[in-house]
């Protein structure tokens, strides 16, 4: 379990992020037209999964923008932006903020990918939504980088993050 906190108070994870130079585990996600999407559907490309509780929220959706950001300049590289919201909610929001450059995939149905990789919250308000990290996979599926962020309510190191994939 991540050492984590939600204003201050501790939080539990289901477990631990992926380690550095394992490779991935497969997911089923859902994208805003309701297809299930996998690993596979982004085979050949770098990731930057960008994991958080709800869009619906300042911090997180800062980092859809930040991320959004960066996403057009990074070669061979996609963006996929992962929570628990319906893909209703991720693509009303995308819409609103002129969101392009990344893909909004959720983890509703079951949250099989959040409980998968260690980051499901466990207990909390925030009970059963994942936990704020960044991981990032090389084109070849291994794990470059991950960070899981200490405090729910903060955002993840942005350039730290992609220098990994530099």
């Amino acid at each position: 379990m991540a050492n984590i906190t939600l204003g201050g108070n501790p939080v539990n994870t289901s477990g631990n992020l992926p380690a550095i130079n394992t490779t991935i585990l497969d997911f089923k996600l859902v994208a805003k037209d309701l297809s299930t999407k996998t690993l596979k559907d982004f085979n050949g490309y770098n990731l930057i999964l960008n994991i958080f509780p709800s869009v619906e929220t300042a911090v997180c959706a800062t980092s859809v923008r930040e991320f959004n950001k960066s996403a057009a300049s990074i070669e061979n590289t996609i963006v996929l932006c992962i929570s628990r919201d319906l893909p209703f909610a991720q693509e009303r929001f995308c819409a609103a903020e002129g969101i392009e450059n990344v893909i909004m995939l959720s983890d509703f149905k079951n949250g099989a990918f959040g409980n998968d990789y260690g980051l499901m919250m466990t207990d909390g308000i925030f009970d059963d939504l994942h936990s704020r990290c960044v991981i990032i996979v090389n084109k070849d599926n291994t794990v470059i980088y991950a960070e899981q962020v200490n405090e729910i309510g903060q955002e993840p190191d942005y350039s730290k993050a992609l220098e990994a994939l530099v």
